[in-house]
């Protein structure tokens, strides 16, 4: 018999936010149907595949570093990812340009043009053994929770923002394709899907809602019943990315039955509408206090999760106090502020007025510092209560985990002492009962019971 080809390595590196994770996952499983070995380190690898972010200038910056890394330690790299579709001043292609020895650029969600490059330079590998690959791919996330793409693209053009022009306008996924998918993560063992997207309330507006089919049944490819379709899978939903606009009102319901969990992360960006004019916001902040007040009154344990930008050209110190008292109102449970940094190509980097960087990180401290208040007084109103808590990590020293109002990594944590009863240790995935008896601005502490 002859001797069967030896399989090539792989190296990935995966920048980015969850969407770009989702197409470093989908390129890992080709990887592996194809019958590649994936390697963890430079050494061991024939090639390193780099999957970059170009949202911001320290994310550009992280990504040009570890490209420069893979090149020193391996030097056979294929870069794929946003900022792989970015140009330099004289419009050529930026990366090509600051690493020409690289084996080939790619844009982003091109698991395609990946692969095509891999083939050029590590050609596929016959072995009729190789280990077949699980329905739902290869995940880089641990085995309890996964990240579910609905879409890519956004129709907004966000002056603030470059991401349209890399990843293009809106494409949704159709909703039988994004359920499959959704199932076979479920049967693999996965306990919490984080619906991610640039515009996850958008969904289906692209294809016009178009019927489509799950489990036989027609379904029309629309934000609501997407949300109620995962809903059924009996695991936890959390929606990320969801732009308030008025339709999001339909799924509060099915976060109050306890189909979904009662979580949004919504992108208010800011609270003034003059801002949000500059900033190209497709949704009006006029009326968002109202509208988180209405959420509230028919789901009353809704978690909000938001992101603020401190500093934008022109804000005024009226606008900025506007933003503030809105903070204040709101008293949202999560929130992030970002002091605005001027990205290459965006079109907010032309407003007048800009405003001084010193200024700009003093507006995100006072941001920061009032929601830390607010935060320590969320995490108050918990103690004495019982959360259902999913176990991340489970050591000597104790048990970690989130609660249904914590994402992973942006949130915060749940900090448990390992029972003393055998029957009452959790392991990674499981859901359990925790009586909260302390906290500090993010995190509670309890015990299991």
């Amino acid at each position: 018999m002859e001797n069967q080809q030896k399989a090539g390595k792989i190296g990935m590196v995966s920048l980015g936010c969850p969407k770009a994770l989702v197409d470093s996952e989908r390129i890992l499983t080709q990887l592996k149907v194809e019958g590649y070995e994936v390697v963890p380190s430079y050494e061991m690898a024939d090639i390193v595949v780099v999957n970059t972010c170009g949202f911001i200038d320290s994310a550009v910056q992280e990504s040009l570093d570890a490209i420069g890394e893979a090149l020193r330690e391996n030097g056979k790299v294929i870069v794929t990812g946003c900022l792989g579709a970015k140009q330099d001043a004289s419009g050529g292609n930026l990366i090509a340009g600051l690493h020409p020895k690289v084996l080939a650029v790619t844009g982003p969600h091109a698991a395609d043009e990946v692969m095509q490059a891999v083939h050029t330079h590590l050609p596929r590998p016959h072995d009729p053994f190789v280990d077949l690959v699980p329905d739902h791919g290869v995940k880089l996330t641990p085995k309890h929770y996964a990240y579910l793409k609905i879409s890519e693209g956004s129709n907004h053009r966000c002056s603030f923002c470059i991401i349209p022009s890399m990843r293009g306008d809106l494409v949704s996924r159709p909703i039988g394709e994004v359920m499959r998918e959704a199932e076979s993560l479920v049967k693999s063992g996965v306990k919490e899907l984080l619906v991610v997207s640039q515009d996850t309330s958008a969904y289906g507006v692209d294809l016009k809602y178009r019927t489509d089919f799950v489990n036989g049944r027609p379904v029309k490819t629309r934000f609501a019943e997407l949300v109620q379709e995962l809903g059924e899978l009996g695991v936890w939903v959390r929606l990320h990315y969801v732009y308030p606009y008025p339709h999001v009102d339909e799924v509060l319901g099915l976060m109050a039955d306890n189909k979904v969990l009662p979580y949004l992360d919504v992108p208010f960006q800011h609270s003034h509408p003059d801002i949000l004019k500059r900033m190209k916001r497709p949704a009006s902040g006029e009326k968002n206090i109202e509208r988180i007040a209405a959420w509230r009154k028919i789901c009353p344990s809704l978690t909000i999760r938001s992101t603020f930008i401190s500093g934008f050209p022109g804000e005024t110190e009226e606008e900025f106090q506007h933003l503030k008292a809105f903070l204040e109102e709101a008293k949202l449970d999560r929130v992030g502020v970002f002091a605005y940094s001027p990205v290459e190509g965006a079109t907010a980097n032309q407003l007048p007025n800009p405003v001084e960087e010193a200024v700009r990180e003093e507006r995100r401290r006072q941001l920061m510092e009032l929601q830390e208040g607010i935060s320590f007084q969320c995490q108050k109103a918990k103690v004495g209560t019982r959360q259902k808590v999913i176990v991340d990590a489970v050591s000597g020293e104790g048990v970690l985990g989130r609660s249904m109002a914590d994402a992973p990594e942006i949130d915060g944590h749940v900090h448990m002492p390992k029972p003393a009863k055998t029957w009452l240790r959790p392991k990674v995935g499981d859901i359990v009962t925790v009586k909260v008896s302390g906290h500090d601005a993010y995190d509670l502490f309890g015990d299991i019971v």
